[in-house]
């Protein structure tokens, strides 16, 4: 009997074992198709006047803060969410930006900053750039930056703001 038991046992657990091999495939993992622009950041936020000088290095203490960009559940290329950490302090934003791919460039006018949001005012984003292994970490590595200037219709303060940063490597710097 305990033959037959174990033979079997090993009959099934063959069976198991071989069933749960999948075959082998040529496919290759892809990216979104804004790959290239789509990241985690850490950017500051400076106050500039109209000549593009700096008024202010840090108008609200910020220190550095995290901008999120990524691709829309669609996965246009022409599109992207734009998602900064505004820390209470300044202006959160979770908005979707017009985007120009292949100069990866973007901009919107008059768009609300939080797009669900019956309290939320309207950004207008100018000067939005990813610019590719131009920017530098701690370390002096390249690395991706992002550069764009914002205006808020609520802003009682009526200032534009020039937003840049780096790319997150995901390691601790």
């Amino acid at each position: 009997m305990r033959k037959y038991i174990s033979t079997i046992m090993f009959a099934a657990l063959a069976v198991f074992v071989f069933s749960a091999c999948d075959t082998e495939t040529d496919e290759k993992p892809g990216g979104t198709k804004i790959v290239k622009m789509a990241g985690f950041w850490d950017v500051t936020v400076q106050s500039i006047k109209e000549d593009g000088s700096v008024l202010s290095q840090d108008p609200y203490g910020l220190g550095t803060t995290s901008l999120k960009t990524y691709n829309t559940v669609d996965d246009a290329d022409n599109r992207m969410w734009l998602n900064l950490d505004g820390k209470d302090e300044f202006y959160d934003m979770q908005l979707i930006v017009p985007i120009d791919y292949a100069a990866k460039t973007f901009s919107c006018e008059a768009t609300k900053y939080v797009y669900n949001s019956d309290k939320a005012g309207n950004v207008t984003i100018t000067e939005g750039k990813v610019l590719l292994g131009q920017g530098r970490n701690l370390h002096g590595l390249p690395t991706d930056s992002i550069v764009f200037t914002a205006k808020f219709s609520d802003d009682e303060k009526n200032l534009t703001y020039r937003i840049t940063g780096i790319k997150h490597s995901g390691f601790t710097e």
